[in-house]
């Protein structure tokens, strides 16, 4: 997790204002590990009482909140989504969707490197995408033991990282 804290610190030392975009369906099990952390993170966020961050519940409709987004003006973009890319069950990994084979891995209405691109043209946001693997996208209200972990973990390391 040390390789996820210090990509996030490279790629944050500018910012000014960030936005995380918690992406998952809650209905299929380790699916929902992006919304969960993004449900984490609100709590520590809130904690803090701070405006230059602002955490937001992408579910599975993450497009849904590009015009949040666009009002908040974030210098910097964080989104968090299971991410199938073969790795053992809980890995994370900043996923670049510029270099990544088929990037069209989300499990939602519209690829998260759509609303990635959308937002650049439209606030020149950069944007880091956290993908963490799933053990299992059935039908579960739960994650994985492995996932459940990850989940505590990174969004721990995120409010580490925003303090």
């Amino acid at each position: 997790m040390r390789k996820i804290r210090t990509a996030l610190k490279k790629r944050l030392k500018a910012a000014q204002r960030v936005a995380v975009l918690g992406v998952g369906s809650e209905l299929r099990g380790d699916d929902a590990v992006g919304t969960v952390i993004a449900k984490e993170l609100k709590g520590h966020i809130k904690k803090k009482k701070t405006r230059l961050v602002k955490v937001f519940l992408g579910h599975t409709a993450p497009e849904n909140l590009t015009g949040e987004i666009k009002k908040f003006e974030p210098t910097h973009l964080i989104i968090v989504d299971a991410v199938d890319f073969h790795g053992k069950a809980g890995a994370v990994k900043v996923i670049d969707t510029y270099k990544e084979a088929g990037s069209s891995f989300s499990t939602h209405k519209m690829p998260v490197w759509i609303i990635r691109d959308y937002l650049y043209r439209a606030i020149g946001c950069e944007t880091i995408i956290l993908g963490i693997q799933p053990q299992s996208l059935e039908f579960s209200f739960v994650l994985s033991p492995e996932v459940c972990k990850t989940a505590r973990i990174v969004s721990e390391e995120i409010a580490e990282v925003l303090k």
